[in-house]
């Protein structure tokens, strides 16, 4: 077994409540460096995981996120709830930009809530370590809103830089939404 099999077996696919109002993830991904930041950075290949929409890449820059689930890189596309049924936006500012390690956004549609979201990468080996850090969640509902999330976005990623395609999207949301009450209420 070589470091990086090791790595991935003790690393804890749900996230971690490190802070009353913060979550952390950690996911092993297929290197380059450089590829796995092209993915978080590139309109395109955001796309794929999480949702498209440029990104002024400088502190201060302003990006836009366009979710559409059903262009993510999963098996058939399952319905999405109503909600999200034609996709939603949001508008977003760069809080940290130092490539390819460091990459930081504001979150949310409300001003007087906003959170963030830091991604850092790390080279392991041939592989990259991404940590993906929401801050200042503004209350636990908004915790359990973006818990499950992240957390299947961030398998989708996984499966695609490992040339394979992630399940349906909505029924393994709504499996972690449940998983996430209550690993959150045991917090």
């Amino acid at each position: 077994m070589n470091d990086n099999e090791t790595t991935t077996q003790h690393m804890e696919p749900y996230g971690k409540i490190i802070a009353p109002n913060t979550i952390r993830f950690e996911r092993l991904l297929p290197g380059p460096i450089e590829r796995v930041w092209a993915y978080l950075t590139e309109s395109e290949k955001r796309a794929k995981w999480l949702a498209s929409g440029d990104m002024d890449l400088r502190v201060g820059g302003a990006m836009e996120l366009h979710w559409l689930h059903t262009e993510l890189d999963t098996v058939k596309p399952d319905e999405p709830p109503e909600k999200y049924r034609n996709g939603h936006s949001m508008k977003a500012t760069v809080t940290k930009c130092e490539p390819p390690h460091l990459l930081g956004f504001t979150w949310g549609a409300r001003a007087e809530a906003l959170s963030e979201v830091v991604f850092e990468l790390s080279e392991q080996g041939n592989d990259v370590l991404l940590v993906l850090t929401h801050h200042r969640l503004p209350n636990q509902k908004d915790m359990l809103s973006v818990s499950g999330g992240w957390h299947t976005h961030l398998d989708v990623l996984v499966e695609h830089l490992n040339g394979r395609t992630a399940p349906a999207f909505w029924a393994k949301s709504a499996g972690l939404n449940a998983d996430y009450v209550e690993r959150l209420r045991e917090d």
